[in-house]
């Protein structure tokens, strides 16, 4: 008989989005007359950027010419996007990122559950608590997680972080080793951005150990307080233990549309291996690269027409944030975040669970959040609700959820 992975057997439940999804359906099919508004995955609402959508064009009729027709790309990314990335994204900045450590991508998330084919089993994997659900449960696919303690709330082989209100939702450096390191700013699902000193601490700790760190920067572009890194590569000693994911799904409306990218330094090596070597040669294994058109468009973020429709598209989010975290602060609630992240972390009513609070805003304010519960045991007793909606709507929400505390 043919064998099954068992790790997927151990996966808790369903994955949080999905269960979410699932709660909401059984609702809306309960009360079809109820108008939801959607504050809980981040998903954005804001059209694409006139100059992304008008390269697109042009590149679909590129794709109507014998001349200007392609077909697989180079699996990595094309020359013109990773060229645009290292340019705008790095060196602008003063960091050394050249295209060849650039690989263009369908999503951060794709990357950041892939990677983990770079590494042996039996690493130790740390992540932050709470946690973007998706480094977890691909660790716990590939059987680095150990078993799930469902009365805990955690995987016995992880090194959970605690980010708390007392640490100011920034982790602190494990006592034991920790060999894959997850760190995530501005954090999803928190808010919480790390400053210099504090990265500059995990870069002299991985370098140390021979740890690695995995970090995903995909809402650097909401950093709004000045001195606060956009990139773990500002960090120096950065290119020898770090490979970072960035995206424009949210920097840009590419939910829907898929790109990303994963920087890999060449100076990464870990068992005299190359890491950037690696990952190459798994894309070029696994995937085909993202397509010409909308490869177009992503290099089209970084024209000046796109930089500044992208700025007025974050600052609409940012907007939003700014908005929940003064309407809930007003109304009693204890919250952070949504600074220089479009996330909003709330602490719930008088210690209630977390999915018990996500339910009662479903019924009684008809507003959709998520439950920090589903990040991690730390998560309990928080919510987050994201600034990606429709800035009338997101009005009418906070009003809403006033009413039903």
């Amino acid at each position: 008989m043919t064998a099954i992975n068992e790790n997927f057997q151990k996966l808790p439940g369903s994955y949080l989005f999905s269960e979410i999804a699932r709660r909401v359906a059984a609702y809306e099919q309960e009360h079809p007359d109820k108008k939801l508004i959607r504050l809980g995955i981040g998903d954005v609402t804001r059209p694409l950027p006139g100059a992304v959508t008008a390269a697109m064009h042009r590149a679909v009729d590129d794709m109507a010419t014998a001349g200007g027709f392609h077909g697989y790309g180079p699996e990595q990314g094309y020359d013109f996007l990773r060229e645009a990335i290292a340019r705008c994204d790095y060196q602008a900045r003063n960091v050394d990122i050249q295209p060849g450590e650039i690989f263009v991508s369908d999503g951060a998330k794709s990357d950041c559950g892939n990677i983990v084919d770079l590494f042996a089993r039996e690493n130790r994997v740390a992540v932050c608590d709470p946690v973007y659900p998706v480094y977890v449960d691909t660790n716990a696919m590939a059987g680095r997680a150990g078993d799930y303690d469902e009365a805990a709330g955690r995987w016995t082989n992880l090194i959970y972080m605690p980010c708390i209100a007392e640490n100011g939702f920034t982790p602190a450096i494990p006592e034991g080793r920790a060999d894959m390191i997850y760190l995530c700013f501005p954090n999803n699902p928190t808010g919480a951005v790390a400053t210099r000193a504090q990265l500059q601490a995990w870069v002299d700790y991985a370098n140390a150990n021979g740890s690695v760190i995995l970090f995903d920067a995909a809402y650097e572009a909401f950093i709004t307080t000045p001195g606060i890194p956009h990139s773990i590569f500002e960090i120096p000693g950065a290119e020898t233990c770090a490979i970072e994911f960035r995206s424009f799904s949210k920097t840009a409306g590419f939910t829907g549309t898929r790109c990303a990218y994963t920087v890999v330094p060449k100076a990464l090596e870990r068992g005299g291996a190359s890491l950037n070597s690696l990952w190459n040669r798994r894309q070029c294994t696994k995937f085909n690269g993202v397509p010409y058109v909308v490869q177009r468009g992503a290099e089209a973020v970084y024209s000046d027409e796109g930089r500044a429709q992208v700025r007025e598209t974050l600052d609409y989010y940012l907007n939003n944030a700014r908005v929940i975290r003064e309407g809930l602060t007003a109304a009693g609630l204890t919250v952070s975040g949504g600074v220089d992240s479009p996330y909003v972390w709330a602490r719930t009513p008088a210690g209630m669970p977390s999915w018990d609070f996500f339910d009662r805003l479903l019924r009684r304010a008809n507003v959709v959040t998520t439950p920090g519960a589903g990040f991690g045991p730390s998560g309990e007793g928080y919510i987050r609700l994201t600034g990606f909606g429709e800035a009338t709507a997101t009005q009418e929400a906070v009003r809403r959820i006033k009413s039903a505390l």
